[in-house]
């Protein structure tokens, strides 16, 4: 009977109607575009949700995640599974080179008292975040500054909860310098594992958050001098890039910085950012 079950969830097709139902309702509420080429994707990434919720079509699931229930309980499971997670350590290493050459001289020279507050918007499975900490720490280390802090949001529940635990396969950090390596992971116990983890001195220096960039306002008072926002607006149209990135800019200090992706550009965006480099900017 759970064979028939799961045979009939793999025979299911997502129709016409209840993709455009779904991708309406995730654009309008969560600004990821879901063009129809991506549907045969949505499909077969929502067949865990249908095994697990003991559904047999699409119908079914499409008409429960527009109910009171699943508004509450299954909207925020869908995002998990249609958002992309692809990040690595290091990932265009021009910004970590600006950091520790510009950012962090400027700031120790104006501010010697103060706490250096970076955000990563966007932080998906936590890489991101760990790689400023890490890149922080070794300029601390040499040259010395106040502390720091590292705010890191996604809109995925289920990819946070992962980054918070920073555990990665060995093969992740295959590409990073020896000394980094050893300094800042620890290797697992259980040799099969092949598995690492981010120690707990950088682990500490990052909090971990949900957050939609679709909400009308971001929560809390803190002010940042630095925001990496990069290869996440890459999935909003150009209107939604647009305020996003000015809501953004309301929690980044005159004077902060703002890295983009290398894909991503704000050129004739009405924002209150001057280009310094390619995918660099300034608050004005």
């Amino acid at each position: 009977m759970v064979d028939q079950r799961l045979a009939e969830i793999f025979k299911a097709k997502l129709s016409e109607s209840d993709f455009n139902r779904l991708s309406n309702f995730i654009f309008s509420n969560y600004g990821i575009k879901m063009p129809r080429v991506k549907q045969v994707m949505l499909q077969s990434r929502l067949q865990k949700r249908l095994r697990e919720l003991n559904m047999s079509s699409f119908k079914e699931y499409v008409d429960y995640v527009f109910t009171l229930e699943g508004q509450d309980n299954e909207v925020v499971h869908m995002i998990d599974v249609v958002s992309t997670n692809k990040t690595d350590f290091f990932r265009e290493p021009a910004h970590f080179d600006f950091l520790q050459s510009h950012i962090l001289p400027e700031f120790t020279n104006d501010n010697q008292h103060k706490l250096f507050k970076v955000w990563s918007a966007g932080s998906s499975s936590g890489e991101e975040a760990y790689t400023i900490a890490i890149s922080i720490n070794e300029y601390k280390e040499k040259y010395g500054i106040p502390d720091f802090s590292i705010y890191a949001t996604d809109i995925s529940s289920r990819i946070l909860k992962s980054a918070a635990e920073a555990i990665y396969k060995e093969q992740r950090i295959e590409t990073l310098p020896l000394n980094l390596k050893r300094k800042y992971f620890l290797r697992s116990k259980n040799r099969d594992q092949e598995n690492v983890r981010v120690i707990p001195e950088i682990r500490k220096k990052v909090t971990f958050a949900r957050l939609n960039f679709m909400d009308h306002n971001y929560p809390g008072t803190e002010m940042f001098d630095l925001i990496f926002c990069r290869n996440v607006l890459i999935y909003f149209d150009r209107t939604t890039q647009e305020a996003v990135i000015e809501k953004l800019c309301l929690k980044l200090k005159k004077g902060g910085y703002f890295f983009l992706g290398h894909s991503e550009s704000i050129t004739n965006m009405k924002l209150p950012l001057i280009q310094l480099k390619p995918t660099i900017f300034q608050r004005q």
